[in-house]
């Protein structure tokens, strides 16, 4: 769960322009649009997650359901399992046919239990409540129907109403089907039934959210019957200047410590968040992200994964690369660089110059010693280090050498090509490149495309989550995110806090064997840690 921070240049603007504009924004009609996509199939609840005792699908609906025999002790929701949302439209259609019924669409909200959630609430019901904006679990009443609510970055709110609730209750269909729109766009959420809009907010107060989880609620209290269908999600460019990354994470791997893909992005995803004003990131684990929505607002794409034949992107290739056509930037990390000779490797070059080769590069463990740091806005902020990892080299590379500029660059130790010849090690060619020409070899680089819009990087270290501790190397892939989205570094670079030992045993894939040892990493940690 990702959470940006609204800043005070941020909330000015859209205070600004809700109070000048409001009009404008509350009677735009974002209706008939193309890039709708169902994320309910109408026949299973595959992607959601909730209490089978009380949803079901019935006659290509969810339906949510409590009876005299089986009632809900508290409210419990049906969650959408597949991503989180941020900037969006959903449609839908409604009915509640039973004479009592209280529900609601949960959207930006956060998990408090395994069927509980809470947040922004646009309501449904039979009777009153019908349209307007709620908060689950947080501030209660935000706007009744006929309401705009501007809640200001102090927590004050202002209401201005521009309809009787009672006249726009007339033209909902209580017993009947119904059709259900919210656009939410940074801070601005607009609820719309029936075409008409009936109620919206632009929060800029403190405890505003600006993504989170979606659901549907069914509440507690007397027996009650909802029923949704054609479910259908539109993700929009976030607003202003803001950049979304998402960051896919391949399945768990390699055991405890390494290939961390979860808790790698997660952590990345985390000190992206709380250390720049423009970035949200969000976080796809396990593999290839099942969320049809999953790209179609992103600026940037960073892979953490498994590599080779099996690489998660392989049977995505095509999808992918329409993404990349649009000038969304990508990034691999580690085992990602590694893909299949042949198409796979070829788009590779076009998304971001490099990859890994089998036959031609080498995954040695070594210590990597980069003396000399470029001038690059990746690079603001990193001076020259060592560190020990499994740093793939001898890459193969793009043709269009001047749009690809070398980020972390050694020659590896002789040591490093002891193994006999093989797809992953070895190899004369190797050998002749770093024993006998003493070339440097890159290993992590950028890429500004040539043939195509957007940019792209690699980086072959990041075997041992541990590193991410350092702060030159952290600081040189966050900067690389950054850049790939298409947004200027910061002077300095994207500096955060220490990582501590904590930061780094969360999340993990794999339980901490009894007999691992963190001491020589923690002397390191120490080390590090007293860096300038």
């Amino acid at each position: 769960m990702t959470r940006l921070t609204i800043t005070r240049t941020f909330a000015s603007a859209w205070l600004i322009l809700g109070l000048a504009t409001l009009p404008a924004l509350a009677t735009a009609n974002p209706a008939a649009e193309p890039g709708y996509k169902p994320i309910f199939n109408g026949t299973s609840l595959e992607g959601w997650t909730g209490d089978a005792r009380f949803w079901r699908v019935e006659n290509g609906a969810i339906v949510g359901e409590t009876t005299p025999d089986n009632p809900a002790r508290g409210n419990t929701f049906l969650i959408w399992d597949q991503g989180e949302v941020d900037d969006f439209e959903i449609k839908l259609r409604f009915r509640m046919p039973t004479e009592y019924a209280n529900s609601g669409v949960q959207i930006r909200s956060v998990r408090h239990d395994t069927y509980v959630i809470g947040g922004y609430q646009p309501d449904l019901s039979n009777d009153n409540w019908t349209g307007v904006m709620y908060e689950e679990r947080g501030r209660g009443m935000l706007a009744l129907r006929g309401e705009t609510a501007v809640i200001a970055p102090d927590g004050t709110r202002t209401v201005s109403r521009w309809a009787d609730g009672a006249e726009l209750l007339k033209d909902v269909n209580l017993r009947g089907w119904n059709d259900y729109h919210i656009t939410a766009r940074g801070p601005h959420i607009v609820v719309r039934v029936n075409g008409l809009r009936m109620s919206e907010i632009i929060d800029l107060g403190p405890e505003a959210r600006l993504d989170g989880l979606l659901a549907f609620q069914l509440h507690a209290g007397a027996p009650m019957r909802i029923e949704i269908k054609d479910v259908e999600l539109r993700r929009l460019p976030l607003s202003d200047e803001r950049k979304k990354v998402v960051f896919v994470a391949g399945t768990p791997s390699h055991g405890y410590g390494n290939h961390e893909h979860r808790a790698g992005c997660l952590l990345l995803a985390r000190l992206l968040d709380e250390n720049t004003d423009h970035i949200l990131s969000t976080v796809y684990t396990n593999g290839w992200p099942k969320d049809p929505t999953a790209f179609d607002n992103a600026d940037a794409v960073v892979m953490f994964s498994n590599g080779g034949g099996g690489h998660m992107v392989v049977p995505h290739l095509h999808a992918l690369h329409e993404v990349m056509k649009r000038g969304v930037g990508l990034g691999a990390i580690h085992y990602a660089v590694e893909v299949p000779k042949g198409e796979p490797g070829d788009l590779f070059l076009r998304w971001i110059g490099g990859y890994f080769e089998t036959d031609w590069s080498v995954n040695p463990h070594w210590t990597a010693n980069f003396e000399e740091i470029p001038c690059h806005a990746c690079t603001r902020g990193v001076e020259p280090f060592e560190i020990y990892d499994e740093w793939y080299y001898h890459m193969r590379f793009a043709d269009d050498q001047e749009n690809i500029t070398p980020i972390f660059s050694a020659l590896p130790p002789a040591e490093s090509l002891k193994r006999s010849d093989g797809p992953h090690s070895g190899n004369p060619h190797v050998r002749a490149a770093v024993l006998e020409r003493k070339e440097k070899q890159h290993l992590m680089w950028t890429y500004q495309r040539g043939t195509m819009p957007g940019r792209g990087f690699g980086i072959t270290g990041a075997h041992y989550h541990w590193n991410w501790a350092h702060p030159d190397f952290r600081t040189a892939v966050l900067n690389a995110i950054v850049w790939i989205t298409g947004t200027e570094v910061a002077e300095g670079g994207i500096r955060t806090p220490a990582v501590t030992l904590d930061d780094l045993l969360v999340n993990q894939d794999y339980e901490r064997p009894a007999n691992f040892n963190l001491d020589p990493w923690l002397k390191r940690f120490e080390a590090w840690h007293q860096k300038p």
